[in-house]
């Protein structure tokens, strides 16, 4: 057998693992051609080595530095209330948010406060207390203020890299039933002061069915590892690769490469929805085309 063939062989596995491992699953038709495929093989190791249960829901207490930030909720909040007072929690100005581009449209805004051990400089200077709470917490490798307004919904979804956990921690909430995120089907209300601790490679959805503003802080947590140089890869790949997908707050501040070439695949996504628009089976068959032709190439 082949080199290409024994990479295909475990590329199809580590994609098989991430669609069946949850309850809550897309059609294959979607899932054949999703963004996140392409880490899958990474993922795979990622669940392998994970000193933390698999499981779409975790326990908060599992990260004892996580207690800071909740100890510290009120001081945060208080800056992201003045933030989004000032018009600062916002939508991207331009192309440059490749990973949360789609969420814009329905009304989710935000601020970064650091992404991947850079701190940004509006962060260190509109929010001070918080950004010295986050250096108290060493497992936060990426933070914001993510506001969702009243009425606003994040369809389902699931984010491509395993390497981290994502973290929710209630700073304005409507307090109620009706403002949620469901992870894999599971069900967790937002409230002031509460955390929530969950593997975004699962399958994920939120709505704010109310008539109130929603603010958390959302961070990656650095997912911590069995085994010493899984970590240390893990730290190199977030540090090194994800790190290249850091954008902006304002104008001046520094946009990583991967945004820097947003703007153009968007273009090309563009062109693509209007051939969709134009003859979709035509759509279909050009976009299946591609990727099989894509897998030739690279495994034949």
């Amino acid at each position: 057998m082949s080199i290409g063939l024994v990479i295909l062989a475990i590329y199809v596995i580590a994609v098989m693992n991430m669609h069946y491992r949850g309850k809550v699953r897309f059609p294959w038709s979607r899932q054949f051609l999703t963004h996140t495929n392409y880490l899958a093989p990474y993922n795979l190791l990622m669940n392998v080595s994970s000193r933390l249960p698999n499981d779409a829901l975790l326990d908060t207490d599992q990260l004892a530095d996580l207690q800071t930030l909740r100890d510290n909720w009120q001081v945060m909040r208080d800056e992201a209330l003045q933030l989004s007072a000032d018009g600062k929690i916002k939508a991207a100005d331009s192309l440059n948010d490749v990973g949360f581009n789609s969420f814009f449209r329905t009304g989710w805004t935000r601020f970064y406060l650091k992404w991947y051990e850079d701190y940004l400089p509006s962060a260190v200077s509109q929010c001070p207390k918080t950004v010295e709470v986050l250096k108290q917490t060493p497992s936060i490798k990426a933070a914001m203020f993510a506001s969702l307004p009243p009425g606003g919904e994040l369809k389902p979804h699931r984010d491509p890299y395993a390497g981290s956990l994502r973290y929710h921690l209630g700073l304005v909430t409507p307090n109620s039933d009706d403002c949620f995120i469901l992870v894999d089907g599971q069900r967790h209300s937002w409230r002031d002061g509460e955390d929530v601790l969950f593997d975004e490679t699962f399958i994920h959805e939120a709505y704010n069915n109310t008539d109130q503003q929603r603010i958390i802080l959302f961070a990656d947590v650095h997912r911590p590892m069995r085994w010493g140089w899984v970590d240390r890869l893990n730290h190199w790949v977030s540090d090194n690769i994800i790190k290249i997908s850091s954008t902006q707050n304002e104008a001046d501040e520094k946009v990583g490469a991967l945004n820097r070439g947003f703007a153009q695949l968007y273009k090309l996504r563009t062109n693509a929805r209007k051939i969709k628009k134009w003859n979709k089976p035509v759509y279909v068959v050009l976009k299946y085309a591609l990727f099989i032709g894509l897998i030739y190439l690279l495994f034949f």
